[in-house]
């Protein structure tokens, strides 16, 4: 139930703190998750708590584990959350063209298959 904008600033987070920062294997589930509570709490009106978190990670890491992971986020990318997505241009170039809902639909597709694929940047 959260804002397709929530999803495209996890992903921007994630990449631009994996960009600065080396992650092991086994804490990059951590930041993905973090990454996800930043953005919602960027973008949502209600923020999921740190224990539904912690249950989506199957209790793989404490709540400690998760504000120090938001902590070390935060200060590397300088506590910047304000960033432009795909997503935000996307919905103000369809507005301005008065495009039709298929276009949306298809558009709204294509730069989420631009997530996962990187064939499709």
């Amino acid at each position: 139930e959260l804002l397709e904008e929530t999803l495209f600033l996890t992903v921007n987070i994630i990449d631009r703190f994996l960009a600065r920062e080396n992650v092991v294997r086994k804490k990059l589930q951590l930041a993905g998750v973090t990454a996800m509570l930043l953005a919602c709490k960027y973008e949502e009106v209600s923020v999921p708590v740190v224990e539904d978190l912690i249950l989506i990670c199957d209790r793989a890491y404490t709540r400690a584990d998760i504000l120090e992971m938001e902590r070390r986020i935060v200060n590397t990318l300088n506590f910047n959350m304000s960033v432009p997505t795909p997503y935000c241009f996307m919905r103000r170039f369809l507005k301005a063209a008065q495009s039709e809902k298929k276009l949306e639909l298809l558009s709204f597709f294509m730069i989420e298959l631009s997530l996962v694929e990187y064939e499709m940047l």
